[in-house]
């Protein structure tokens, strides 16, 4: 069911968010909850026509740039999605006319972005308009926006601009120069250049029309190429403007202008390129989904958050990391904090291991800024920047404006004293080698980065005579509403954590690759007086741990300073040091986010000291009451979510989980609108596979102890460990020990999950027996029901039948009605034998004939009464899925106009098992919100039928009963078929066992 969010028209489901009502009040911080991305660029939720309260942007990795004097940031890149619409010379804005009807939704399980409106114009003319974006994750350097134009009550002229925007700001400053500008007979293109790095960039867009008769010119305004058409329409005529884009810069190709030119020409129709996109998200689902039922908006949330990630991942760049905003706001102005390393790899390194790998090897390329900062203070070794950015080099602004317009500038100690940064870039690289055994990145990266880090922290450290101890003084640890604090327990644990580690590589590239340890020897200057220091520091740096209590200080006179009581200062909506100033709050036993429960944290993994329940309790116990963790920093929710789980305390942890799962959706914190919290996201894979899964590594594999929230009956996730997936499907009713093992499905629909090999628990995932009235939502399959398809389908396996010498013919196709590809190419093959790559080149190419021979489908292939029906279930308030084998559903549904009638697609790439398993059905319902029994399958293949009837849903058959005799309703097609005869009909059946009606009912059917 959809489950609606903290503001009232913000709704959600399993996969989508929607916004269900235009709020111009929550319009910034919707621009980033609506953000798109390929990990290549992002893009923000602003909309196609403009807004005057917008903040556009779309933001290239790595395409940084200098604001004079002040500071270095991420460039906000030419605006691609500019798409002036007007309608009999009323120009479409929301600022204008009356907006009849309003829906904006994001897909994130294909990554496409829509937006629906019924709008009249100030003339009084009604238009329905429907656009939809997505950046192609199959080609990162391709944007396409669609927009659908349907006039309600008006004949007559609509022009497009559809136009680049070479004028992007980022808040009051342009970071671009126009070099030129031009046309092609593909389109236009413009070419920039930024003002201080010199990076070029070359975009070019070009227009397709469909659906009306349309005429094309170019206008070039300098910085703002516009391609114009007009065309005529008449009430309830769709006409179709698709928008392609092509961007390239120079960081990686010598002229980008050409490469996006070439590009541009070389692109195929919308209905190709949604389907390569919508393909390459499916490979990235089933990698990293996690899986939640019992809690539509936990699972809703868990995946926004992941996609929010993955759109910010470089898959094919090594030179650039993700940023604490991501691709998503102006905040912190695109710089790389240790929110990276510490909360966001995590998900990578046990789902996308080839992605975490680029995002370290980015740390190995700033190495060099890493030591010029290093030199910068006087010390040794590679110190890395609190912000980086492109080279490496310190990017933390020394001072920040005050929020009072009179008050003194702020000086900001981070970039001085937050030094476990290197450390945290050790910690990943440790846990990626671990998870990986990638013993050549190793070699050739990861050695550098560990042991580098390792000669500063040789010179940071101090010793003192006095107390006869190493001593790491004036720092900010993790809390950073502590700015000048000596011995702060995480950092001086994890500098002893890092150098133990440094010397264990030392070791290793010595046995295992001892020209490479020569090498760096040599590189760092590693003698055995340096190593004899490390070996000196990890035996006796001061770590305030009192083995009698547990209780570890945070830092040298914590416990010293003023306590506090949170709860005498609520209730509030900011946080404690804004309430109490820098000063005051550096005075109190007040943390801005978890510092030793951090430390804790992050050797639980490992169970290294000091981790230990015992000390753990004691901790928790001590530290939370005083961590601001509703205002403070947002990085704190995630982490306490994961530790009271620990704990035992369910519902605290599941609180603090939705703090931080919300965030961003629900702009829990009022600053949404800078950007997605990254660091927040990444902590929210955590809590729930390290937290809520409980997983543990053990030597040889992942080992689960699940301690689930109440209400979540399933959490299902894979992770790769040492080049093996472990696929763990987990219930409430087996919380304890489990390995990954995917588990056995029999046909009963039981799943068992072993916990060390034995059969820990069973449990049964069968929907309900009974039968429900309350029709919710109709699930259609496409071919024979929406349009007829069989016979493009027969003519693609009979060239490649022909081809490959099959006997084949139209009496054995239909043995192929409502069956799988794959399913469909066995029974053609019979028993000749053909190798796996084999089977699937065969596949690709029956699907490429048929893709070719569906290129000219349009509306008019809709089989009567499809339309009119579809119409009668929205406005009954009915939902409506597609639930079809086929891999190009969406696209077909494009062409035949009816895709925004569509709530939602179950496809040939949603499920595993085809037809007659109930699986598609049972996703589409799932999809939808419903339970099955409140839904309808409409199905002209016998196959399909058993597949609903299984699934225990309403079914109704199109055909004749020989095939379809098994639905509780059997209809020759659709035609003259309306909605109220239906409900009645199914009422009129009632109440009862799936499959077994009475005679009275079989026979009803069968008249039918």
């Amino acid at each position: 069911m959809d489950t609606t969010g903290h503001y009232q028209h913000l709704t959600y489901t399993d996969w989508t968010v929607r916004e269900t009502q235009f709020e111009p009040e929550q319009f910034r911080y919707r621009e980033t909850v609506f953000t798109i991305g390929n990990g290549y660029l992002g893009t923000r939720g602003s909309f196609e026509e403009g807004y005057s309260q917008a903040s556009p942007a779309t933001f290239i990795h790595g395409v940084y740039d200098e604001v004079p004097i002040v500071y270095t940031e991420l460039a906000n890149c030419p605006d691609w999605l500019p798409f002036t619409i007007t309608i009999n010379g009323d120009r479409f804005r929301l600022e204008k006319g009356e907006i009849l009807s309003y829906e904006r939704k994001l897909d994130l399980r294909q990554g496409i972005l829509s937006r629906s409106v019924r709008w009249r114009s100030p003339n009084n003319q009604t238009i329905d308009i429907h656009f939809e974006r997505f950046a192609s994750l199959a080609d990162e350097h391709v944007l396409v926006l669609r927009c659908q134009l349907t006039p309600v009550d008006f004949a007559g002229a609509i022009e497009i601009q559809a136009s680049i925007n070479g004028y992007p700001e980022n808040q009051g400053f342009n970071h671009w120069e126009l070099l030129d500008q031009g046309k092609t007979e593909a389109g236009v293109w413009l070419n920039l250049r930024t003002r201080s790095s010199r990076i070029q960039l070359g975009i070019a867009t070009g227009i397709k029309i469909s659906g009306a008769e349309a005429s094309l010119q170019v206008t070039s305004p300098p910085g703002y190429p516009t391609l114009l058409t007009s065309f005529l329409t008449s009430p309830g005529q769709t006409v179709t403007v698709d928008k392609l884009v092509t961007v390239f810069t120079s960081i990686h190709v010598e002229n980008p202008v050409t490469s996006a030119c070439e590009k541009l020409a070389q692109l195929p129709e919308y209905s190709l390129l949604v389907i390569a996109h919508t393909q390459a998200w499916e490979k990235v689902w089933q990698k990293s989904d996690i899986v939640i039922e019992g809690d539509v908006t936990a699972q809703l949330a868990v995946r926004y958050n992941l996609f929010q990630l993955l759109i910010a991942a470089s898959r094919h760049n090594d030179q650039v990391s993700i940023p604490a905003k991501t691709l998503s706001g102006f905040g912190y102005r695109g710089h790389v904090f240790w929110d990276t390393e510490i909360f966001i790899l995590p998900l990578f390194i046990y789902t996308q291991p080839e992605i975490a790998r680029n995002l370290l090897t980015y740390r190995y390329h700033t190495l060099p800024g890493a030591r010029r900062k290093s030199v910068h203070y006087g010390y040794k070794g590679a110190m890395y920047a609190w912000e980086s950015a492109d080279s490496g080099d310190e990017v933390t602004p020394r001072w920040l404006p005050p929020n009072d317009p009179y008050g003194e500038d702020i000086r900001i100690w981070c970039r001085d004293r937050e030094i476990h940064i290197s450390t945290d870039v050790v910690y990943a690289v440790w846990y990626y080698w671990q998870a990986t055994s990638d013993d050549e990145w190793m070699r050739d990266y990861g050695a550098e980065i560990i042991l580098d880090t390792a000669v500063f922290w040789g010179s940071r450290v101090e010793y003192n005579t006095k107390h006869e101890r190493y001593e790491i003084r004036e720092v900010i640890g993790a809390d950073e509403y502590h700015e000048f604090v000596h011995n702060n327990a995480f950092t001086n644990r994890l500098v002893q954590w890092h150098l133990e580690k440094a010397l264990y590589i030392y070791e290793w590239l010595h046995k295992t690759f001892p020209d490479k340890a020569t090498e760096l020897e040599d590189k760092l200057q590693l003698r055995a007086g340096r190593r004899s220091r490390w070996t000196d520091i990890i035996a006796n740096i001061w770590i305030p741990y009192d083995q009698s209590t547990g209780l570890i200080e945070q830092f040298e006179g914590f416990f010293q300073l003023q306590d506090i009581n949170l709860e005498d200062y609520e209730p509030r909506t900011k946080s404690i040091q804004a309430i109490l100033g820098i000063e005051e709050g550096n005075k109190r036993q007040v943390l801005k986010q978890p510092d030793v429960l951090m430390l804790l944290y992050l050797m639980r993994q490992s169970q290294e000291p000091p981790y230990n329940p015992q000390t753990l309790q004691a901790n928790w116990d001590y530290y939370a009451p005083r961590t601001d963790i509703s205002y403070g920093s947002s990085l704190g929710p995630a982490i306490h979510a994961i530790l009271a789980s620990d704990l035992g305390k369910t519902a605290e942890a599941y609180e603090r989980f939705m703090q931080a799962a919300l965030v961003d959706l629900e702009n829990v914190r009022g600053n949404a609108s800078e950007g997605i919290h990254g660091a927040s996201a990444g902590g929210i894979w955590q809590a729930v596979v390290l937290g809520f899964g409980g997983i543990q590594m053990g030597d040889s594999e992942p080992i689960a102890h699940p301690h689930l929230p109440p209400g979540w009956t399933r959490l299902k996730f894979k992770l790769m460990w040492r080049g093996k997936w472990h696929e763990f499907d987990l219930g409430n009713e087996n919380q304890g020990e489990g390995i990954g093992d995917k588990g056995d499905m029999g046909d009963t629909g039981e799943r068992e999950t072993r916990g060390h090999g034995d059969l820990q628990s069973t449990i049964n995932r069968q929907p309900p027996t009974t039968m429900s009235p309350d029709i919710r939502g109709f699930i259609f399959d496409l071919d024979g029901v929406l349009t007829d398809t069989a016979e493009y389908h027969y003519l693609a396996w009979q060239k490649l039948a022909d081809e490959e010498g099959l006997p084949f013919n139209r009496e054995a196709n239909e043995a192929l009605r409502g069956v799988s590809r794959r399913e469909s190419l066995l029974h053609i093959v019979g028993d000749r034998k053909y190798s796996e790559a084999q089977l699937q080149e065969m596949m690709d190419r029956k699907n490429r004939y048929y893709v070719e021979s569906i290129e000219n489908i349009s509306p008019q292939d809709l089989l009567p009464g499809v339309v009119t029906l579809l119409d009668e279930l929205k406005q009954a308030g009915i939902k409506i899925a597609l639930g079809s084998a086929s891999k190009n559903a969406q696209a077909v549904i494009e062409k035949l106009g009816i895709a925004n009638r569509i709530d939602a697609i179950a496809d040939g790439y949603s499920v595993q098992r085809p037809k007659p398993a109930p699986d598609l059905f049972l996703y589409a319902a799932n999809q939808l919100g419903f339970e099955p029994s409140q839904c309808v399958v409409v199905e002209d293949a016998e196959a399909g039928i058993e597949a609903a009837l299984a699934g225990q849903m309403w079914t109704i058959g199109l055909g004749p009963a020989a095939r379809v005799g098994a639905a509780h309703i059997v209809l020759p097609s659709l035609a003259d078929v309306h909605w109220t005869d239906l409900n009645a009909k199914l009422k009129e059946l009632g109440v009862g066992d799936r499959g077994q009606g009475d005679k009275e009912d079989k026979e009803d059917k069968e008249d039918n």
